[in-house]
């Protein structure tokens, strides 16, 4: 069963948590236990896995990331954009999540974040369930 998430980002770089959108598809597909596979089909996005209790987290994250990858560094990519590339690089784009009794078995602070490093754009993530 697949199914798509649109998003629509705000910010160059940006983390949104989609833990909830993710359980509502897992829920429709009425699939008991499995596999959820998520992707983002975007060479400058991608998505990860943290805790979603404290804001400030994704902030600290942020912060890090683009002091380690500044958007501006001397990059040949003619589009401008090499920074994004390289932090969707690092970050992946698929996670797996074990279903278990309907439920995404998440740790007790973690959640999905979508992972937007050249926005604010519309972007699109598909989710897989797999059944077994």
């Amino acid at each position: 069963m697949n199914f798509t998430i649109d998003i629509k980002t705000s910010l160059n770089t940006q983390f949104i948590d989609i833990t909830n959108q993710i359980r509502k598809v897992v829920r429709e597909s009425g699939v008991s236990d499995g596999i959820c596979v998520v992707f983002v089909p975007h060479t400058t996005a991608g998505v990860t896995i943290n805790e979603n209790a404290d804001e400030d987290v994704k902030t600290d994250i942020l912060k890090v990331i683009n002091k380690v990858i500044p958007f501006d560094d001397g990059y040949r990519h003619i589009e401008g954009n090499s920074a994004a590339h390289i932090k969707s690089s690092l970050f992946g784009f698929s996670q797996q999540i074990i279903i278990q009794n309907s439920q995404l078995l998440l740790g007790t602070w973690q959640g999905v974040y979508f992972c937007e490093f050249d926005g604010p754009r519309s972007r699109k993530v598909h989710v897989k369930i797999i059944e077994g």
